[in-house]
């Protein structure tokens, strides 16, 4: 799925006016439907309504939210702030055919008291910071108490660039007009949008098919459409064969978690190279494993590369100078693309020559403290983060997934995949590490390495997903989301 800019989602919205053809009032009228919709799935009519609408197109789908949700016995309340004569000649329409009570916003004065507040004051269509008595509005808003769901963007809240000032509302839901905005995927953002969700309103696809954009939401059809059929006479030896390379005395765990989460996710053949004193626990922990020891008892003191479709490196791999030595040593002579998490990246952070020698179309998976390392330098805000995951990808040539909720995937064309899987309990140690391995697994049967990096991540999260819906995310724990493997596989296939 597409994320478009406001401009082109402006444009958007004015070529389906034309084209479909349909007039700007009942494009609102429609768009406001899909959003009561939404409401009444979630709030019963019980609960009292207090809708907040500028005079924009953002406040006339608001004033025709408050008609609908009025039609259908919810206790509704307006409060309008700006000047309505001034208003857009829909927000004019909408207040005409109003029959529920409104009020005047005056700064002076408290809101009226509500259980839900809708808020429909600016949207998508803010430029600037809000100031003045719209900055007082948004701070009672925030300080009501209330719950509040924002209509396609939380009011003070910029689409595509960082916000200057605070004055933002703080949605506990926002419901999107047929696409995600790019400050969904932010994690700054989220004290102001919540949990945000999308509604179908008609816009036209062929607009939206024709929009150059780098920035994509990953679906399950998307992710369905890179699946790889498997055969009746398919053999282990079509399936792949990859080598994870990691492990360390105190750290074979990782190692372990790993393989595994390789071996559940479809690789024919898998290996783990590790120091003498993992090949026990290899052995009993992955016994569908097979096992090369490095010639240390402890520690990873060269790497093999013959004969494998593809190669992970870094889970529980430590940073003992021997071990820097053996990766640079492999990187100068290995020329596929790679799987590099943990302590493979903390190397080449410390010894950032070897970065040059990352062969193209690897990929690189840092948490957002790996990845600072990695730059070698901060940022202000997410925004700015994210174009400098975009630049360094560009210039190792290589995929980068920052790993965090909505995890991106960036390539080096720039296009940059958010994933819409995972929870917040797979925030815990080893959830890499299964990462790595299902990575190295999908990229050893055969993918892309951007279909692998794509796949990877969201059947990893998908896999979270059914672990939180078992056991809660409190008790989950890394190993848990290589059970919910299959069901995540099955999900799509």
């Amino acid at each position: 799925m597409k994320i478009l800019s406001v401009e082109n989602i402006r444009d958007l919205d004015a070529y389906t006016i034309e084209h479909e053809p349909i007039s700007s009032f009942d494009l609102m009228e429609r768009a406001s439907k899909a959003f009561v919709q939404w409401f009444v799935s979630k709030v019963t009519s019980d609960k009292s309504i207090l809708v907040v609408a500028g005079t924009g197109n953002n406040g006339g789908d608001g004033l025709a939210v408050a008609r609908m949700l009025h039609d259908k016995k919810y206790q509704v309340k307006v409060v309008i702030i700006g000047n309505k004569d001034s208003g857009s000649d829909d927000f004019k329409t909408n207040l005409k055919r109003l029959s529920t009570q409104v009020f005047e916003f005056d700064s002076e004065a408290k809101l009226p008291k509500a259980d839900i507040i809708i808020d429909a004051i600016f949207g998508s269509g803010l430029s600037r910071p809000a100031e003045g008595k719209y900055a007082i509005l948004i701070e009672q808003i925030n300080e009501s108490g209330a719950e509040v769901a924002s209509i396609d963007m939380p009011s003070g809240l910029f689409a595509d660039r960082t916000t200057e000032g605070k004055s933002i509302v703080r949605a506990n839901a926002t419901v999107s007009f047929q696409l995600p905005k790019l400050a969904f995927m932010l994690p700054e953002t989220y004290e102001y949008v919540g949990n945000w969700h999308t509604v179908d309103i008609g816009l036209s696809q062929k607009f939206i098919s024709e929009q150059e954009t780098s920035n994509y939401y990953i679906t399950a059809s998307f992710v369905k459409s890179l699946i790889k059929q498997t055969g009746k006479f398919d053999h282990k030896g079509m399936n792949g064969n990859a080598l994870i390379v990691g492990g360390s005395l105190g750290k074979i765990g990782a190692a372990v978690l790993a393989a595994k989460a390789a071996l559940r996710s479809g690789v024919g053949l898998l290996t783990v190279q590790v120091p003498r004193v993992g090949n026990s626990i290899l052995q009993v922990a992955a016994p569908e494993a097979m096992t090369i020891l490095d010639d240390q008892e402890n520690l990873i003191s060269s790497i093999t590369s013959d004969g494998y479709n593809a190669i992970a490196i870094g889970p529980g791999l430590g940073t003992d100078s021997t071990t820097v030595k053996a990766l640079g040593n492999f990187l100068t002579d290995y020329q596929k693309p790679l799987v590099l998490d943990a302590d493979a990246l903390n190397i080449l952070s410390d010894n950032r020559v070897l970065m040059e020698l990352i062969p193209e179309n690897s990929i690189l998976t840092p948490h957002p403290k790996e990845f600072k390392r990695l730059l070698g330098e901060s940022w202000q805000n997410d925004f700015e983060r994210l174009d400098k995951q975009k630049e360094l990808s560009k210039k190792l040539k290589s995929i980068i997934i920052l790993k965090g909720a909505h995890s991106s995937i960036s390539l080096p064309n720039g296009e940059v995949y958010f994933n819409s899987t995972g929870n917040e309990g797979m925030a815990k140690g080893g959830s890499g590490d299964v990462l790595t391995g299902m990575l190295v697994s999908i990229l050893g049967q055969g993918y892309s390495s951007r279909d692998a990096a794509i796949l990877g991540v969201f059947l990893h999260g998908s896999a979270g997903d059914f672990a939180k819906n078992q056991l809660g995310s409190i008790a989950m724990k890394s190993g848990d989301l290589i059970n919910f493997i299959p069901e995540a596989y099955a999900h799509i296939c």
